[in-house]
């Protein structure tokens, strides 16, 4: 099977036992052999709780997961939190990723403070150079976003979910949020971001969604009740998009990725049983 195009989804019933059940499905745990360093990414934007941010359980099953598949990895949970009023540790502490890390032996790691490489591409428009954590491209990356709607992006599912790894000292450029350039021209950063450095594998937490923004607004009703998981972001972000009931080919950063980062159609979904 392809990894292009493909998404496993199961229904939801426990983080223990979807998680592990999806994953397994996916065919994870043979991709992560051989990895010495795995680091995972939620989707930590503001100080909330889910559904605007990644809950917390999900990321704890997750790492249950890889010490069991991976057990001689180091496992990194990271996040850079585009809040201007505190740092990262604070999501950390408050929604509880700081005792899940310390209960279970895995680093945290804020990556609006890591170490810096420095990256050029000429033919990205938007960026053609990048500051990004040097710990990404040394690790098996693991994006773990929530469905949710987005006023300027239109979604943000896992290629959105990159721009947690930006530091605020080269993607604040003067604004009201740590990333604030990325609002200027935003499909086109998104999408240039994601020519740098997409994630390995995602977990798309679809169990209740936001159907109008990210930050606030109803959940979708009905909660869709999905979990999705994949190796390509593309294939994620269209499927996403659909269960939001958007088009994606109306979304710049999913349709100008298409066929080039990934798949967005034809979608092969696969149900986990």
């Amino acid at each position: 099977m392809s990894d292009k195009g493909t998404v496993f989804t199961c229904r939801y019933t426990s983080w223990e036992e979807s998680v592990k059940r999806i994953l397994e499905g996916a065919g994870l745990g043979r991709r992560l052999a051989g990895h010495k360093r795995i680091l995972i990414k939620p989707n930590l934007v503001e100080n909330i709780k889910p559904p605007v941010t990644t809950p917390v359980a999900l990321v704890a099953a997750i790492v249950d997961y890889v010490q069991e598949s991976a057990p001689h990895a180091h496992i990194i949970i990271g996040e850079g939190s585009g809040a201007t009023e505190y740092e990262t540790c604070l999501p950390f502490a408050d929604l509880g990723f700081s005792s899940v890390a310390a209960d279970k032996g895995v680093e945290l790691v804020d990556l609006n403070e890591a170490p810096l490489k420095k990256l050029s591409r000429p033919e990205c428009g938007r960026w053609p150079e990048m500051y990004l954590p040097a710990v990404v491209f040394e690790s098996y990356l693991i994006s773990v976003p929530v469905l949710k709607a987005h006023t300027l992006a239109g979604v943000t599912l896992t290629m959105k979910n990159m721009m947690g790894l930006c530091p605020p000292a080269h993607y604040r450029q003067g604004g009201a949020w740590k990333k604030a350039s990325f609002h200027f021209n935003i499909q086109d950063a998104v999408l240039d971001l994601n020519r740098y450095r997409t994630p390995d594998f995602t977990l798309l937490d679809a169990t209740l969604g936001m159907k109008d923004a990210h930050l606030c607004g109803p959940i979708c009703n009905p909660p869709p009740n999905l979990l999705a998981a994949g190796f390509d972001p593309v294939a994620i972000d269209a499927w996403g998009t659909g269960i939001l009931k958007r088009d994606w080919k109306r979304i710049g950063h999913i349709s100008k990725a298409h066929g080039e980062l990934g798949i967005a159609d034809p979608l092969n979904v696969v149900e986990i049983m």
